[in-house]
């Protein structure tokens, strides 16, 4: 038998749970009361992303346990797309080509980007016209981008870029279908694209600088580029950050390039992964592999991020 206190305490329960009920609902009323607006103002951003973000994410990561053609019901294959994306030789070569795209890309964008924010930042006579100059290109559509690069590198004797060799005594080269030199184009292409995208970046970043660190340096006698290695470099640290960031995630969702011009060639040594990705989703129809292929574009790119973000993701201070 149970004791009095024993069934005291059992019938104190449900009172106490009754209790901390109404005292949750009242916490919830009184915040509703502080800030309704703000919640109002929130609900339909709040409904955008379950309907367009969380609602197709959950909906995607269903689909690669489907075997569906878009017409038609799907078919429930379990763990078999993402089988068949690990024992998939062209998987691997994508993201071999994807990675190779990346070292071709990333670093020479962001250091020429960095150049030219200080050649306008010295503010010498025609730094305007060379701002407007680096910026068409990133707002010139990409595949108007592709269609020139493609006739500068014509595989020609006509191709302007082969006129040019033949002035050192070089014979013309078939660019674009050499699985050597494919890649390495389609980078140069994205980085005379993206290059005056970045600048902007460093530009606002060295015009944030104050100017007392550079006078400072002046007075112990330091140099150009003793100024620019202990002072600009270090405190350009979150914009160092940033850009790489976003042009690691530009580099490993390159497609244009690859569609307009290559076509994944020659022998699928310009795939890239988005671009497989696409193959397998829009000419294969083969929808639930072609979302595997893209959750492991997701992992790849949050692990990158998050290595980046270990390195280069550090606060800096002007005092």
């Amino acid at each position: 038998m149970n004791s009095p206190a024993q069934i005291g305490r059992t019938q104190a329960l449900p009172a106490s749970s009754k209790q901390a009920k109404r005292s949750w609902l009242n916490r919830v009323g009184q915040e509703w009361k502080r800030n309704r607006f703000a919640y109002i103002v929130m609900l339909p951003v709040l409904v955008h992303f379950l309907l367009f973000e969380f609602g197709p994410f959950v909906f995607s990561f269903v689909l690669t346990f489907m075997n569906w053609k878009l017409i038609g019901t799907p078919q429930f294959v379990g763990l078999a797309n993402w089988r068949n994306s690990f024992n998939d030789p062209l998987v691997w070569q994508a993201l071999r080509n994807t990675v190779l795209f990346a070292a071709y890309y990333v670093v020479p964008t962001i250091v020429l980007g960095f150049v030219m924010a200080l050649i306008i930042n010295t503010g010498v006579r025609g730094t305007k016209v060379f701002k407007t100059l680096v910026l068409m290109p990133f707002v010139t559509s990409g595949v108007i981008i592709a269609g020139i690069w493609q006739y500068i590198f014509k595989g020609s004797e006509s191709g302007l870029f082969n006129v040019l060799l033949s002035w050192f005594g070089i014979g013309p080269q078939i660019y674009f279908s050499s699985p050597q030199l494919a890649m390495l184009v389609l980078a140069a292409l994205s980085i005379f694209r993206v290059s005056g995208y970045l600048m902007i970046y460093y530009l606002a970043g060295l015009q944030s600088i104050p100017s007392y660190l550079y006078e400072a340096a002046d007075i112990d006698g330091a140099t150009a580029w003793q100024k620019t290695w202990n002072i600009t470099i270090p405190l350009l640290q979150p914009i160092h950050f940033f850009v790489a960031i976003i042009t690691t995630i530009s580099a490993f969702q390159v497609f244009e390039q690859m569609f307009v011009i290559t076509k994944g060639g020659p022998a699928f040594a310009t795939t890239t992964i988005v671009y497989y990705l696409y193959q397998m989703g829009f000419n294969m129809l083969r929808l639930g592999y072609a979302t595997v292929l893209a959750f492991i574009l997701f992992v790849v790119i949050f692990v990158l991020s998050l290595i980046q973000r270990r390195y280069l993701g550090k606060e800096v201070s002007y005092y």
